[in-house]
């Protein structure tokens, strides 16, 4: 993100706090959300008050938005060492968070193919203690790698530019977890066609410079 949108961000910050108390659910997961996503901070907005407002309205969040929450904490707990969300309510959220079920596309499949022909036995849809899920996970050289198969849905439209939801995952499950990732995007894998030699040294290529 760059300086103009964090500005943007920074500039809400005292609107969104004056409106904390008229927010419904919706609101207060997806602002948490997106400042989250941002990595802007606001400890004006974020403070024990809208805290409190969650609490207050814990038994009302759908999933999803308990799933916003939840990375939002991981955010302000892990990341900026901030109060975070209490027990009960955290534990919503992660379970929450880690209840949705992984969807595994054929271009994960042939991915994680070509990383067993390679002879990396690759371990799939592992759940880290974060609770993000990795598509797999590799050992090269003594260090672990994780590797993410990015499809069309991880992009803006058809661009190259990665959803925030990606941008967030690709920033806290390093600082988080401790562990490197790399990113197969489909339109890299798709120019190899189905020339596996071309695959497995892509693959080799890619993990080698990590």
């Amino acid at each position: 993100m760059g300086i103009a949108e964090k500005q943007l961000f920074l500039s809400f910050v005292s609107t969104a706090a004056n409106l904390i108390e008229s927010y419904n659910n919706q609101e207060l997961a997806n602002i948490a959300w997106a400042y989250a996503a941002a990595n802007t901070d606001a400890p004006t907005l974020f403070n024990a008050h809208f805290i409190k407002k969650c609490v207050e309205k814990k038994n009302a969040f759908k999933n999803e938005e308990l799933r916003q929450l939840y990375q939002w904490h991981l955010w302000q707990t892990k990341e900026k060492s901030n109060a975070g969300l209490p027990v009960k309510l955290q534990e919503r959220c992660y379970n929450a968070f880690i209840s949705e079920e992984p969807t595994v596309s054929k271009l994960q499949e042939d991915v994680v193919a070509q990383l067993s022909y390679i002879g990396l036995y690759p371990k799939e849809e592992v759940l880290l203690d974060s609770g993000y899920r990795i598509d797999a996970i590799v050992e090269v050289n003594g260090k672990t790698i994780g590797v993410e198969v990015d499809g069309p849905y991880h992009f803006i439209g058809k661009s190259s530019s990665p959803l925030a939801r990606t941008i967030l995952k690709r920033r806290q499950v390093p600082s988080i977890d401790n562990i490197e990732l790399v990113f197969v995007p489909y339109w890299e894998w798709e120019k190899l066609g189905n020339d596996e030699v071309k695959k497995q040294d892509y693959l080799r290529v890619l993990l080698e410079h990590s």
